[in-house]
């Protein structure tokens, strides 16, 4: 299991401790972390700036990324505003080996209130472990973004 050596995380007020959770899990793996916040759990964190900011670090770095949020889909809406980005909501094993042998996701999207710290970590070490298939699968992945 090859895992990339640094990955962004960005969250808001609820997802918060799921993604503090997931730090904690990469750093005892090694990876370097870059945390695009929020630095604490305050109700004011909107995420879509928070969003923002992590992907453009995601594609300035050339690495994945993990966002939260309470239920995860919010977060993947403003991320794949943001061109580059393919993010995939995350609930089990298989959407998170599908989210990038079939469709290439640089971002996986978890939420905190439906997602178990347990789940999250598996969630996690799959989706960066998995590569993409290429083939068939490419030329959906080009026809996303003009």
């Amino acid at each position: 299991m090859k895992l990339p050596a640094r990955v962004v995380l960005a969250a808001d007020h609820a997802g918060f401790s799921l993604k503090e959770a997931i730090k904690a899990h990469l750093i005892s793996k090694g990876i370097d972390v870059m945390d695009a916040g929020a630095f604490k759990e305050d109700k004011d964190d909107d995420y879509p700036p928070i969003i923002r900011k992590g992907c453009a670090i995601v594609l300035e770095q050339r690495c994945p990324g993990i966002i939260f949020g309470g239920s995860g889909n919010g977060e993947a809406m403003a991320a794949n505003k943001v061109r580059g980005i393919r993010a995939a909501v995350v609930w089990n094993d298989e959407t998170a080996r599908l989210a990038r042998t079939h469709n290439d996701a640089n971002v996986m999207s978890l939420g905190a209130r439906v997602t178990s710290v347990e789940d999250a970590k598996r969630f996690t070490d799959i989706f960066l472990a998995t590569e993409f298939e290429g083939g068939r699968h490419q030329k959906r992945i080009n026809d996303l973004e003009p």
